[in-house]
């Protein structure tokens, strides 16, 4: 694949003592990143130009990455059990430790609450967002953050039989809650109709656009109306774009490696996306961190910052839960992950995940990675479907 400035990715070795103890950094080819540790990805402008000149903010007890242009916290699959009106403690702290990173905005990647059980009733849906808004909403509300999310098919699934949804319930308590909690995310939409099924906003140069990728299906009056939007000009003068939905184009964690657990038409979408140049694709639902990237498209595939954390295909890592700060560097078109292990808070090197994933409907490689740095060996890797 040829090279550009926002496509050639180069790790930042990072060396981390104790918890918040410093760091040093230094950034190097991606030749010698594939064979040195790293702690964090970035591309090659913003490590030699921008980096060193934004200050290093984080939480006590975390690594404090150096700030970009515009920095974004972002989180998914918090839930936990159907049902549940509570969230694991990594959720909790990791909410509350948000303002120490100062971000522009805060995202989240669906299943924001316990749904998807057709022996919920509507007040019991109508509870988890309740405690949603309690527990996870008003500190971020409260410091003043602005949140986009996606709905999540715990949240809302979009998942239809004989034309209607399966889960109308959880359609009908998120649409209501959201309608009145949709002045509360504080962003400058551009197209709210759909709001929070599908929407699109602009903050701080970059372009934003969510669709319903709840089920294996986006909407096809949404791919049209995504392929409008990311054309227009309020899209395309900004200096960045990035789309947002649960699942992912491709399949990266094991045993959500079945149909029905990405997304259908996955190629289509990608080079729909890759026309209008978006920058990064950002899903959850499989409950596993990996940054990678697809032809010209970046893909962050987030962990659950909740319940199930998954390992990676083909991996035998225990999984944990994780949250990442995605510093952006408007000039150069980069961006730089640091991703945190919830349950030690140290940060995810990047050279501990796979160099690629092979799944059942593609290939994904990790950010740094070419197809040609990869061995014949590992070209001619197999899908090797997990357990069930």
């Amino acid at each position: 694949m040829p090279l550009n400035r926002r496509r050639f990715l180069l790790f930042s070795g990072l060396v981390i003592g104790a918890a918040g103890s410093g760091a040093i950094a230094c950034s190097k080819s991606a030749s010698q990143a594939t064979a040195q540790a790293a702690d964090q990805s970035m591309t090659a402008s913003a490590a030699t130009a921008t980096a060193v000149s934004h200050a290093a903010v984080g939480p006590a007890g975390f690594f404090a990455p150096q700030r970009g242009d515009i920095r974004l916290a972002v989180i998914s699959d918090l839930n936990s059990n159907y049902g549940s009106t509570d969230y694991r403690p990594e959720v909790i702290a990791g909410v509350n430790a948000l303002p120490d990173w100062q971000p522009d905005l805060v995202i989240c990647g669906g299943d924001m609450v316990a749904g998807q059980s057709l022996s919920l009733s509507a007040s019991e849906i109508a509870t988890m967002w309740t405690a949603f808004d309690e527990k996870i909403i008003s500190p971020i509300r409260n410091a003043g953050l602005p949140f986009a999310v996606t709905v999540g098919n715990h949240d809302a699934s979009s998942y239809q039989d004989k034309g209607q949804f399966v889960y109308v319930l959880d359609r009908q308590e998120a649409t209501k809650y959201w309608k009145g909690h949709q002045p509360d995310t504080d962003l400058s939409f551009i197209e709210a109709d759909g709001f929070p099924y599908y929407y699109s906003f602009q903050k701080n140069d970059i372009f934003y656009l969510i669709w319903d990728a709840s089920s294996a299906n986006v909407p096809p009056e949404q791919v049209a109306w995504a392929d409008r939007a990311l054309a227009s000009p309020a899209a395309q003068n900004a200096k960045l774009r990035i789309v947002m939905g649960h699942l992912p184009l491709y399949a990266v964690s094991q045993r959500r490696d079945r149909p029905g657990e990405y997304l259908n038409q996955a190629d289509a979408l990608r080079q729909l996306l890759e026309r209008h140049d978006v920058h990064t694709y950002i899903s959850g639902h499989h409950h596993a961190y990996f940054p990678g990237k697809v032809g010209n498209l970046n893909t962050l595939n987030l962990g659950a910052l909740g319940s199930g954390p998954k390992s990676l295909l083909a991996t035998t890592t225990a999984p944990f839960q994780t949250l990442t700060i995605m510093d952006v560097f408007l000039d150069s078109a980069s961006a730089i992950y640091t991703t945190y292990n919830m349950n030690t808070q140290q940060v995810v090197s990047p050279q501990a995940l796979p160099r690629q994933i092979v799944g059942p409907n593609g290939r994904e490689l990790r950010q740094d990675v070419s197809l040609s740095d990869l061995t014949p060996a590992e070209q001619a890797q197999p899908y090797v479907p997990s357990e069930a």
